[in-house]
C-alpha cells in the first residue's frame, strides 16, 4: 500500500530462474531490450519473477522474467493478474473527481461534512481537513499501517499467519489511525497516508449510497472493458491466471521466504485492495491522461502536484504521481505494494507510451530502473 515499490529492503534470493521475453513483433523487441534487461537484473537481485507490458507507437510489447512459483519453477505468464496495491488510489481519486464534475461533492468539502465524527481524536479533526487534502496526502492524518500493533498483527510472520484471513472494516482502519497524533497541521506539509484513501472510499459510499468498489466497476472497469480488473473486497484468493506472491514477513531483508498469495485485502480497502493486469492498467492510465474519464478541469486538478516533502523529481497530485526521469522525460502514474506484490504503472502525459509491470515479491526489485530503461533507453 505504500508509495515505495517494496515493503522492505532488497535481498538476494538463491534462485536459478529463466528469463523469457514475449514481444508483439521484432520491431517492438528491438525497442524494449533495455526494459527486458532491467527486469532480468531485478530477478538476479532477488525478485522471483517479473511481468510487464509496454505500449507505444510501435505496438504492444509483453515480457516476463523469472518464475511465478519458486517451488515448481513455473515461469510467469504475460497474462498474470496481480494485486496492484496503491495503484488503487488512482481509481479512487478518479471516482471522487467524477463526482465533483457531477456536482455531487466538492474537493473543498470537509471530511466532517461527509463522515461526521469519524476523524477525531489525539489532535485529528475532520472539520479542518478537505477532500482535496485526503487525495494529495496533505491532510496530516496518521497512516494506520504505520501503527506498531497493526504491523505486528498483519504484516509480520506470527501475526500474519494467524490473521491473514481476518476481515477488517474501513472504520476499524480509521480508528487505528486515530490512536496517534497527526503528522502535521492540515495543508502545511506532505506525508503519505493510507488512511486518507480509506476515508476517500467512505466518502464515495456516502455520496453515492453504493460501495466504492461498485462505483469503480460502474464508472471505470465496465466502460473501459477492463476484464482482468477487480475490487475483491474480502475475497482471499487470486483469480487465474496468476503467480504465487512472496514476502519475508520481517523487518529485515534476510531470512526465509514465505508464500503470502492468499490474504484478505480488506486490510487495505480503498487504499490498495484492487487486482489487475498490465494490459488493463495501461488501458486505464491511457484513458485517464487523454481525458476519457475526466473533464479537463478535473484532470487539471488531478495533475496539480505537491512537491514539498516529496523525493527529488517526484510530485504528488490527486491519486497520481509525476516522476521526472534521469533523461529529462516526465511520466505520470502510481506505484503500489501490498503483501507479496510490487507494481508500477506509468505513462507519458499524452497517454501514448505506457508501461505497467509487477514483481511477485515485496522486499526487493529496482522498479525505478525498469521505468528508466523503458522511457530513457529505448
Amino acid at each position: 500500500m505504500k508509495l515505495t515499490t517494496a515493503v522492505a529492503a532488497a535481498v538476494t534470493v538463491a534462485l536459478t530462474v529463466p528469463a523469457v521475453a514475449v514481444p508483439a513483433s521484432s520491431s517492438a523487441r528491438a525497442g524494449h531490450r533495455a526494459t527486458q534487461a532491467a527486469m532480468d537484473a531485478a530477478v538476479k537481485d532477488g525478485v522471483p519473477g517479473a511481468v510487464a507490458q509496454a505500449k507505444d507507437r510501435q505496438g504492444t510489447w509483453r515480457a516476463v522474467s523469472g518464475v511465478g512459483d519458486i517451488r515448481t519453477e513455473r515461469p510467469r505468464s504475460v497474462h498474470d493478474r496481480y494485486r496492484v496495491g496503491s495503484i488503487t488510489k488512482t481509481f479512487v481519486a478518479t471516482v471522487v473527481l467524477q463526482l465533483e464534475a457531477e456536482g455531487r461533492l466538492s474537493l473543498d468539502d470537509t471530511v466532517e461534512r461527509w463522515l461526521p465524527g469519524l476523524v477525531l481524536g489525539h489532535g485529528h479533526d475532520g472539520r479542518g481537513i478537505t477532500l482535496r487534502q485526503l487525495l494529495n496526502h496533505t491532510s496530516g492524518i496518521h497512516d494506520y499501517s504505520d501503527d506498531e500493533t497493526f504491523r505486528n498483527t498483519y504484516a509480520l510472520k506470527d501475526g500474519f499467519f494467524e490473521h491473514r484471513y481476518d476481515t477488517l472494516s474501513p472504520h476499524e482502519l480509521v480508528r487505528v489511525a486515530m490512536r496517534h497524533e497527526p503528522e502535521f497541521e492540515p495543508g502545511t506539509s506532505w506525508s503519505y497516508s493510507n488512511t486518507n484513501y480509506v476515508l476517500a472510499g467512505l466518502v464515495i459510499e456516502k455520496a453515492t449510497g453504493n460501495p466504492y468498489g461498485d462505483e469503480i466497476r460502474h464508472r471505470i472497469i465496465e466502460p473501459l472493458k477492463l476484464r482482468a480488473t477487480t475490487v475483491p473486497g474480502t475475497s482471499t484468493r487470486m483469480p487465474h491466471p496468476s503467480s504465487r506472491a512472496y514476502g519475508k514477513l520481517a523487518l529485515t531483508d534476510t531470512g526465509p521466504t514465505y508464500d503470502v498469495t492468499e490474504i484478505n485485502p480488506s486490510v487495505a480497502h480503498a487504499a490498495g485492495e484492487m487486482i489487475s493486469d498490465s494490459g488493463d492498467l495501461n488501458r486505464f492510465y491511457s484513458a485517464l491522461l487523454t481525458g476519457e474519464l475526466l473533464p479537463a478541469r478535473q484532470l487539471a486538478a488531478m495533475k496539480t502536484t505537491v512537491e514539498e516533502g516529496m523525493p527529488p523529481r517526484v510530485g504528488y497530485g490527486l491519486g497520481i504521481m509525476k516522476l521526472e526521469l534521469g533523461c529529462g522525460r516526465t511520466v505520470w502514474g502510481h506505484s503500489g505494494s501490498i503483501r507479496g506484490s510490487s507494481s508500477v504503472a506509468v505513462t507519458t502525459e499524452d497517454g501514448r507510451h505506457l508501461l505497467a509491470f509487477n514483481f511477485n515479491n515485496d522486499w526487493s526489485g529496482d522498479s525505478r530502473a525498469v521505468v528508466e530503461a523503458e522511457f530513457c533507453d529505448a
